[in-house]
């Protein structure tokens, strides 16, 4: 379930909250009843690793089979000049 980070425009109090996506949003503050607006917070979420890329999932299914593939056949023309000469 997300967390959702509101603040207060008349007392500026912030707090977060556990919502779930299809939750309205709140509306008022729980303090001093004011109007409340919904933050856009800073994620702590990071990427590290291989697999997260296009290019890391092309290189799995493909494992040489790239050539094969390319729609306009210049890889298969490469590859027969490279035969060649």
């Amino acid at each position: 379930m997300p967390i959702y980070e509101y603040e207060c425009e008349q007392c500026g109090r912030r707090f977060e909250v556990w919502q779930k996506i299809t939750d309205p949003p709140l509306s008022t503050c729980e303090h001093c009843h004011g109007k409340l607006h919904k933050l856009i917070s800073q994620s702590s979420f990071i990427l590290k690793g291989s697999g997260w890329y296009v290019t890391d999932y092309a290189r799995k299914g493909q494992q040489g089979g790239a050539k094969k593939t390319d729609n306009k056949g210049s890889a298969s023309q490469k590859t027969s000049s490279n035969n060649k000469g």
